[in-house]
């Protein structure tokens, strides 16, 4: 009965919806973009009578929601096809980052589409449409009526590189009269760490195996961060990066810098001793972001300006702020940066994750809010690739100690490499446990 009502409630709600995405549309088109999708309304043909080829070979729904589960899928993918070269892969979203980006990662026979609004009707028109022989869910997105129509037509889904956090389960109880079916519902959870293995196992999930984060897999950009050693040969200061800060995040650093500029504490390097680069973590708060910058009297230079580098002659100037107003290019602000505040870690948003940044030998200092990587964080500080602080003024402060004057930063760096390469190999593991769910 619970089910009809939530079916029904979701039915009710599309205008809600449309409305949404229409206000969100005003600073991220992509919003705009194939909104139909979402209701089961598909422009592309997929599969077809002329192309029956089509239909004989494995294909696999792969849900990506947002943008880091979307670079989780990229490591994913690449180990899938490597295994299965035939394998025809739909990638489904929720977010205009995570199809950005998952528009890179599509092959000749794929198909990329919104993910589709969780009402049996709308569910029934994707699978027909489609036709999966397997549905993999990344990470944390579990629907009701997905499980449901999944289960009616005989589809597996699973949930892999399944993550947990204990605010997470605790919303999710709340309304167990519909997350336990369909946790239940689920044919395998593979979990990053033991910790989410025993929340979702009290969620009613079939946890399989604890297999690790496939993101400790993924390869930093090598063409980036040449570009990023190139670039930082010129710079006559350290860089201090404030990596996928959250609103709020930004007045607290500047704060922080306006603090140190006036009242500049005995022993403590100054606020101009380094440079200060700052990569907001949704694309839509870049002109937000470079706005409060200015409006607190900090010069202003942009990466989407940048033509070979910052400008050397901005680049003296004490008083600028670096914005890296860009998309994909994460790998080249970890490269810049000799070490990075963590967006996210510093309000109660849970934190962002450490790993991308890890892996580029880029230290990181974090706040005290990172319950949404718990262990990750954990391993980091244990391996000391990561060093926990209160707040950002105490963050500011580390991260002037750690660059000018506090241990050889060079053993940080080795910390943070040495903690990537130890972590990997769930990606093979997971691909491994997907073996009995494809044919061919």
């Amino acid at each position: 009965m619970m089910q009809s009502v939530y079916s029904w409630l979701m039915w009710a709600i599309q205008p809600l919806l449309r409305s949404k995405l229409r206000r969100r549309g005003l600073k991220e088109p992509g919003y705009l973009e194939h909104i139909e999708e979402r209701f089961g309304i598909y422009a592309c043909s997929f599969h077809t009578a002329s192309h029956p080829e089509k239909s004989s070979k494995t294909c696999i729904w792969l849900h990506a929601v947002s943008l880091g589960e979307t670079r989780a899928a990229e490591v994913l993918l690449e180990a899938l096809r490597s295994e299965y070269p035939d394998v025809r892969i739909i990638l489904t979203h929720g977010t205009a980052t995570g199809r950005a980006l998952g528009a890179t990662l599509l092959k000749e026979g794929d198909a990329q589409v919104w993910q589709p609004w969780d009402t049996p009707a709308i569910v029934q028109k994707f699978l027909q449409h489609f036709q999966p022989n397997l549905a993999v869910v990344l990470e944390t997105e579990v629907w009701p009526n997905w499980v449901a129509q999944c289960q009616h037509a005989h589809i597996p889904m699973v949930l892999v590189n399944a993550r947990m956090s204990e605010k997470s389960m605790l919303s999710a109880q709340r309304l167990a009269c519909l997350s336990r079916p369909a946790y239940a519902g689920l044919n395998g959870v593979w979990a990053q760490t033991p910790d989410d293995a025993k929340r979702l196992e009290r969620l009613g999930a079939p946890v399989m195996e604890v297999v690790g984060n496939v993101k400790f897999d993924a390869q930093p950009n090598s063409v980036l961060l040449a570009q990023a050693l190139l670039w930082s040969k010129n710079f006559t200061r350290p860089v201090v990066l404030l990596a996928s800060s959250r609103e709020g995040e930004e007045d607290l650093w500047l704060d922080a810098l306006q603090a140190l500029k006036e009242n500049p504490t005995d022993g403590q390097e100054h606020v101009h001793a380094v440079h200060w680069l700052v990569v907001p973590r949704h694309p839509q708060r870049f002109e937000e972001v470079a706005q409060t910058i200015v409006n607190r009297g900090w010069k202003l230079s942009r990466r989407s300006e940048w033509l070979d580098g910052p400008d050397p002659i901005v680049e003296e100037n004490l008083d600028t702020v670096w914005l890296g107003d860009s998309m994909g290019e994460m790998s080249l602000y970890f490269g810049l940066a000799d070490v990075a505040l963590l967006g996210g870690s510093f309000m109660s948003l849970g934190g962002q994750n450490l790993i991308e940044a890890t892996a580029c030998g880029c230290p990181v200092i974090m706040g005290p809010h990172t319950f949404n990587f718990a262990e990750a964080a954990e391993l980091a500080l244990d391996a000391d690739a990561a060093i926990r602080v209160q707040d950002m003024a105490q963050a500011v402060t580390s991260a002037l100690q750690l660059v000018c004057s506090g241990p050889d930063e060079n053993s940080y760096v080795s910390a943070c490499l040495a903690f990537t390469q130890k972590n990997k190999g769930a990606t093979q593991r997971t691909v491994q446990a997907l073996k009995p769910y494809l044919r061919g």
